[in-house]
Parts: structure tokens; sequence; C-alpha cells
């Protein structure tokens, strides 16, 4: 099984109370949340992309069944944009172009604003 990672707002010097799984793969990446019925107040899935651009980093909600707060970061994992996603639709395009995608609960869109940089490390024991 794949090791946890934390999550740190380096601009605001918080480690956020999120749990994150790391998705790398095409498939992983495709699948994201699909078809869970929910996600935990402190998991969070990480979609790590190769190129940095609008489209590619675009996400769907088709047969998620809850809302997320999706994050879109630089490849320098600056925050470029950020919103609720609702169950069922179809597209979410970052306002800029943006490597990676963090999901997680609703409540992560009060821990990081447009700008702020995260960081991401294997959690320890």
């Amino acid at each position: 099984m794949a090791a946890w990672l934390a999550v740190r707002n380096e601009t605001r010097g918080e480690r956020l109370p999120l749990r994150v799984r790391r998705c790398r793969s095409f498939l992983c990446r495709s699948r994201g949340l699909t078809f869970r019925r929910r996600l935990a107040a402190d998991e969070a899935l990480l979609l790590e992309g190769d190129r940095q651009n609008r489209l590619e980093s675009a996400i769907h909600m088709f047969f998620v069944f809850f809302p997320i707060a999706a994050v879109w970061l630089d490849g320098e994992g600056r925050v470029v944009d950020a919103c609720l996603a609702r169950p069922f639709r179809p597209l979410y395009v970052p306002r800029g172009p943006a490597r990676d995608v963090l999901e997680g609960p609703p409540a992560l869109l009060g821990w990081v604003a447009v700008g702020d940089r995260l960081s991401f490390e294997i959690e320890g024991p």
C-alpha cells in the first residue's frame, strides 16, 4: 500500500489536517474519486500531471457522488485556482495553467487561497 503524504501550506506556515494519496498513473488520474461513496474529512487525492496546462489538468465529476474541493497547482506547488466541484458536472477547467490537482473535502477551500504554495512529504509513522 502506498504511503500517505502530509501537506503543508508554506505561505501560511501551517500543516493541513489531511492525509493525501498520490495518484500518478493515467488510470489512477482518470478514475480519481469516481464511484467512491464518500471521502473522509481528513482524506485527499493528489492527481499529478505530466505537463502544465489548462486542458490536461481539467477534471470531471461524472459518477462522483459528493461535492469536493478542487485545488489546481502549478509545477512549483502554487495554487492557481480552486473551486467547489459538484457531483455529475461534466467539466471543471482551471483559470490558469496547472499541472496537479488536489481533490479533498470542501473544508480545504478554507485552508488554501490562490497564490499559496503547498508542499507534500511522506508522513512519518
